[in-house]
C-alpha cells in the first residue's frame, strides 16, 4: 500500500486522448497519481477480447491508488464507443463508419507488435502489462519479443492454447448475444461496432482452423517476473492454462487462483486480485 505524507491513499488524476497511427485512431487514458508519489512501474492495462476501457470499471483506478503507480489503458482497432458523427475528426478512425474484415489466424501477435508501437508512441515508461483474457495473451506474446523493456507481466484468464472448455464456453455466449441480452449491454459500450466486434471474436475463437492455436513455443523467451491469475470457475478455461505459463516462462513465476471467481477476477473478486496483484508489483525492481 502507497500512502501520501498524511498517510491517505494518492488521488488519481484521469485524462483521456487519442493515439493516431496513419488513418486510425485508438482511443487512450493516462492515470496519473500526485506529483512525486509514483516512483514505480506504469501499469499498462489490456482489454478482453469483447472488451474496451470503460468495462475495466474502477479497478485500474484502485490498483493505481493501492500502489501509487501510473497507469495507461487504450482500446484496440474497432472498439469502443465511435465519435458521433457530427465530430469533425470522425473520419479519422475508418472502423467508426464501415464495418472491419476478419481477424486473421495470427490476430493476438499482431496486437503483440502493434502494442510495442504504441508503447513508444505513448512514451510509456517502465511498463508492466497487465492483461485480461485476450488481453493477457498479448501481454504474453509482447513479453516474449521485448522482455527487456518490460518491468513485468501480469496476466488474467490468458489463453496459450484452445480447450474444448473454451469452444463450450464461447457457444453459449454466442447464443446468449443471439437471444438479444448480452447484445444490448455490449452496445453500451461498442454502439453500432457491436455486432463487428462480437462476430470477430467469436467467428475466430470457433473457426476450425484455430483449433491448433498454441503459443507454448513462445514462453520460453519471456525472461521478466510474471504473475498468473485465474479464477478457479474460469468458464472458458481449465488450469491447465495456468500450469502451462507457469512451466514454459523462463523468468520468475508467481501463480494466484481465485476461489469462487470466474472469468473476470477483477470484478468478481476485485479485493483479493488488488490484494495479489499488489503484492507482486510491490516485490518488483524499477
Amino acid at each position: 500500500m502507497i500512502s501520501t505524507n498524511d498517510g491517505t491513499e494518492p488521488s488519481i488524476t484521469k485524462t483521456n486522448f487519442d493515439i493516431y497511427g496513419g488513418q486510425t485512431r485508438l482511443k487512450a487514458q493516462h492515470l496519473g497519481t500526485e506529483p512525486g508519489i509514483n516512483n514505480g512501474p506504469t501499469l499498462v492495462f489490456l482489454h478482453e477480447g469483447l472488451g474496451s476501457i470503460a468495462q475495466w470499471k474502477t479497478f485500474p483506478g484502485d490498483l493505481c491508488r493501492t500502489t501509487g503507480c501510473a497507469g495507461f489503458l487504450y482500446e484496440r482497432f474497432g472498439y469502443g464507443m465511435p465519435e458521433a458523427p457530427s465530430s469533425p475528426d470522425s473520419d479519422s478512425d475508418p472502423a467508426s463508419t464501415h464495418g472491419l474484415s476478419p481477424w486473421p489466424l495470427d490476430y493476438l501477435e499482431k496486437e503483440a507488435r502493434i502494442l510495442d508501437e504504441i508503447l513508444e508512441i505513448c512514451e510509456v515508461k517502465n511498463p508492466l502489462l497487465i492483461g485480461h483474457s485476450d488481453g493477457g495473451t498479448i501481454a504474453l506474446i509482447h513479453a516474449a519479443m521485448h522482455s527487456r523493456k518490460l518491468v513485468g507481466v501480469i496476466t488474467e484468464a490468458a489463453h496459450i492454447f484452445v480447450e474444448e472448455i473454451t469452444i463450450r464456453g464461447i457457444s453459449r455466449v454466442v447464443s446468449a448475444y443471439e437471444r438479444g441480452g448480452l447484445k444490448e449491454k455490449l452496445a453500451r459500450y461498442h454502439g453500432e461496432r457491436t455486432d463487428s466486434v462480437f462476430r470477430r471474436w467469436s467467428e475466430r475463437w470457433l473457426d476450425p482452423q484455430f483449433r491448433s492455436w498454441n503459443m507454448k513455443n513462445l514462453l520460453g523467451s519471456i525472461t521478466c517476473p510474471v504473475l498468473v491469475i485465474q479464477g478457479r470457475k474460469d468458464e472458458f478455461a481449465t488450469l491447465a492454462q495456468v500450469e502451462g505459463i507457469k512451466n514454459g516462462v523462463s523468468g520468475p513465476v508467481k501463480t494466484a487462483i481465485i476461489d469462487g471467481a470466474r472469468h473476470i477476477p477483477h470484478l468478481q473478486a476485485e479485493q483479493r486480485v488488488l490484494r495479489k496483484m499488489g503484492k507482486f508489483i510491490a516485490s518488483l525492481d524499477t
